[in-house]
């Protein structure tokens, strides 16, 4: 019996799921450079035909993966500036961190690549379309934290600061994360968010 266009179209998307995440693997634990198509097929059980198929170059399947970790910040940056409960947004935020580490490699994944990108990157305009995404992000943060602190929900001190001391934590877990492997043990919850909470408080 024939496959129809919807079962061609899940096979589809099934194996291009194996291949991003076959290289998002390799890109971030051997690095971009040491890391070539025929690596990303044997990680992802494929030829390297049916790859080609998806993506004509390494170079695609990077800058796919990067936009698409882009594309995820802009969705948390809008959210911080629509949001009226900061301390609620901001502990939301902690929690889907706190698990994603806790339980998966996704999020250090993506993080690191992007890290990855910034500096193997030789495209100026690429350099500075992370670093304005980035900016956009701690700006956005500390607007949440300066929102929260007028509420009298959140400590008081420099949002800016506090912003940049929060997602360092966070990039620098994700890091260790991919360092550790199996040895890393995942701090508590209540570190995230202790840089914005208010003394005998809990976010």
């Amino acid at each position: 019996m024939p496959r129809t266009p919807e079962q061609y179209e899940a096979m589809r998307l099934a194996t291009r799921t194996k291949i991003q995440t076959a290289a998002m693997q390799l890109f971030v634990r051997q690095g971009y450079g040491s890391t070539n198509v025929q690596h990303i097929a044997d990680q992802a059980g494929i030829s390297t035909g049916l790859l080609y198929r998806h993506y004509k170059t390494k170079d695609q399947l990077f800058e796919e993966l990067v936009q698409f970790a882009m594309a995820g910040l802009e969705t948390l940056i809008v959210k911080f500036q629509t949001s009226d409960e900061p301390a609620e947004e901001l502990a939301r935020f902690a929690n889907e961190v706190y698990l994603d580490l806790s339980s998966g490699d996704d999020l250090g994944h993506l993080l690191l690549l992007m890290t990855q990108s910034f500096f193997s990157t030789e495209t100026d305009g690429w350099k500075a379309a992370l670093k304005q995404i980035h900016t956009d992000l701690l700006q956005a943060t500390a607007e949440l934290i300066i929102q929260g602190q007028r509420q009298g929900k959140l400590r008081e001190g420099n949002a800016f600061e506090m912003a940049q001391y929060f997602f360092s934590s966070i990039q620098g877990l994700a890091m260790m994360k991919m360092m550790l492997e199996e040895k890393f043990s995942m701090p508590s919850r209540s570190l995230l968010t202790l840089v914005f909470e208010k003394e005998g408080e809990t976010l």
